[in-house]
């Protein structure tokens, strides 16, 4: 199966709620990042972890099909 199959397949209940999330955390570090205000060097660091986190787990849990 190539990737462009599995990415229009169905996936399987627990992984469409984990792409949800996984976005949602994505999300909200992107907002961190890109947050007016000057933010600890800490918390910009974290938020760069959020967005990896969100970008990597959604598209694993993505190509997850069933079968």
């Amino acid at each position: 199966m190539k990737i462009k199959d599995r990415i229009n397949a169905k996936s399987p209940r627990l992984f469409r709620q984990i792409t949800n999330f996984c976005v949602t955390v994505g999300a909200i570090g992107g907002a961190i990042l890109l947050a007016p205000v000057t933010l600890p060097a800490g918390i910009i660091a974290v938020s760069g972890y959020l967005v990896t986190i969100g970008i990597v787990g959604g598209a694993v849990s993505k190509i997850t099909v069933e079968k």
